[in-house]
């Protein structure tokens, strides 16, 4: 079904899969991948000129083929497969019709000081069933990615962001920032193929459990 939603509209896909969740339940764990940005809104740009919305779609794109790799693949959609704009509350909408058990925006970071860099991840603010799991699963993605590529924590922290603003009341929900784009090091090392697959593996066996 993945290879057929690729190629139709986001409306569309909403209200297919509100039609396939009534007809059978699935007792996999379902991920909604938020793959940022997309059309014209580029996201950040790296020193190297790569673009956030370009970074986390291969990311995404790696995560959903090392899923297909694995015995027991987990149910995973994401919120655009191609470079297309998705409103914030169209992402939130999608996450709540799929019923999800855990929604993970991509995103890379952008500093006016070039030597920022490290990985860190947002949870909602809002005080919902949801928040500690939010938090102990931002805590477990980080800790991954960081031992997988050797980056600095920069921590769990809260924020305000719509896209967990409009999720946490009905799943777990996180934001994470895969490095700075500005910094040099960082911007050159998500550029490479071979670190984007070990970027998306640390995050999809993180979330496998």
């Amino acid at each position: 079904m993945k290879k057929v939603l690729k190629n139709v509209s986001f409306v569309f896909l909403l209200l297919k899969m509100c039609i396939v969740l009534g007809q059978e339940t699935s007792t996999k764990k379902r991920i909604i991948i938020d793959v940022g940005h997309g059309g014209k809104d580029t996201g950040a740009i790296g020193i190297n000129k790569i673009q956030e919305k370009d970074v986390v779609l291969d990311i995404a794109n790696a995560i959903l083929k090392l899923n297909n790799k694995l015995d027991t693949p987990l149910d995973i959609y994401l919120t655009r497969y191609t470079d297309t704009l998705i409103s914030l509350s169209d992402r939130a909408k999608l996450a709540k019709a799929l019923k999800a058990d855990l929604f993970v925006s991509l995103h890379c970071n952008h500093s006016d000081n070039p030597d920022a860099r490290g990985i860190e991840v947002y949870a909602s603010q809002k005080g919902t069933n949801n928040s500690k799991e939010s938090i102990y699963t931002g805590y477990q993605i980080e800790k991954a990615l960081c031992k997988a590529i050797g980056y600095k924590s920069r921590g769990v922290k809260f924020a305000n962001f719509q896209v967990l603003r409009e999720t946490i009341d009905y799943c777990t929900s996180v934001l994470l920032e895969l490095g700075f784009l500005s910094n040099r090091d960082e911007s050159s090392y998500i550029s490479a193929s071979k670190n984007i697959k070990l970027i998306a593996l640390a995050i999809l066996l993180s979330i496998k459990n």
